[in-house]
């Protein structure tokens, strides 16, 4: 049995599907999971990582386990992770696939919670994704109203991924021996920009979104009604200054599923309906 946390998130809601679809017999936990967050048949329990107690049951008879920790846990020196996986050795589960970022490797952001993963006697994977190619759902209400999209660092390019993308990574990782070990840092197949994002946007509502470039103190005052303001200004860097490791594609998406990432396109024409 597989347990996927965070299961009603941008990486394990298609989590959940990919390892169903494949007949895997899958356990799906966020803090308030419900039915239709699931596909049919699927279990689903209710499950709050900072209390890691309430993780013991469903882990019992775990092989796999995907961790997704939250903001809770980004903070301090990974005591909170540690406790978790107690309980996930405790309860013998032979491999854990962290979702970590791309920004561990690159220094932009502490490697606290992946070095408790590597130090829990657990078999363990890592996965670095980089910026989300769903991250422009933030701009749906804007274009849905206006068909106008406002970002900052209009022309700086990095290769944002496709959550879905990296939901296979991960499924294969929890089902499949040769993956211990490891750590995939996992990009889209080219670099793209904010306003290459918008064209493709309105490609695939098939009518014009504008563009409106904002400077970063106008871009932070949004950005803080979601983050806290050390997420946001470290943010902000990545967008606007980012590392040449940052703007380059890596191999890893396409060596471990056998076929190269998906563009932003894609994704766009994917979720098309969010933004109609």
């Amino acid at each position: 049995m597989i347990v996927v946390t965070g299961a009603t998130g941008n990486v394990g809601r298609p989590l959940v599907q990919a390892l169903a679809a494949a007949g895997e017999q899958v356990t799906a936990t966020s803090r308030s999971i419900t039915a239709p967050d699931v596909p049919e048949g699927v279990r689903y329990q209710q499950v709050d990582l900072t209390e890691p107690d309430t993780l013991a049951p469903v882990v019992e008879e775990a092989q796999a386990l995907f961790l997704l920790t939250s903001a809770d846990f980004h903070a301090g020196d990974g005591d909170r992770l540690a406790g978790v996986m107690v309980i996930v050795r405790r309860a013998r589960v032979r491999r854990v696939v962290l979702l970590s970022s791309q920004g561990v490797g690159t220094g932009r952001h502490p490697s606290v919670l992946e070095d408790v993963v590597k130090q829990s006697g657990v078999d363990w994977t890592i996965l670095r994704p980089g910026g989300f190619a769903s991250n422009a759902l933030w701009w749906a209400e804007m274009v849905r109203t206006q068909r106008m999209i406002t970002a900052p660092f209009a022309d700086v390019a990095i290769p944002i991924v496709d959550p879905t993308d990296i939901a296979q990574v991960a499924a294969v990782a929890l089902r499949e021996d040769g993956h211990s070990g490891q750590t995939y840092t996992l990009t889209g197949p080219t670099p793209i920009t904010p306003r290459q994002q918008a064209a493709a946007i309105g490609e695939a509502l098939r009518e014009p979104v504008r563009f409106v470039e904002q400077n970063r103190a106008e871009a932070k005052t949004q950005m803080m009604q979601l983050m806290p303001e050390p997420v946001v200004e470290r943010t902000l860097d990545a967008l606007g200054t980012p590392k040449p490791e940052e703007q380059q594609v890596n191999p890893d998406i396409e060596r471990v599923l056998g076929r190269p990432p998906r563009t932003f396109a894609e994704w766009a024409a994917r979720n098309s309906a969010a933004f109609k």
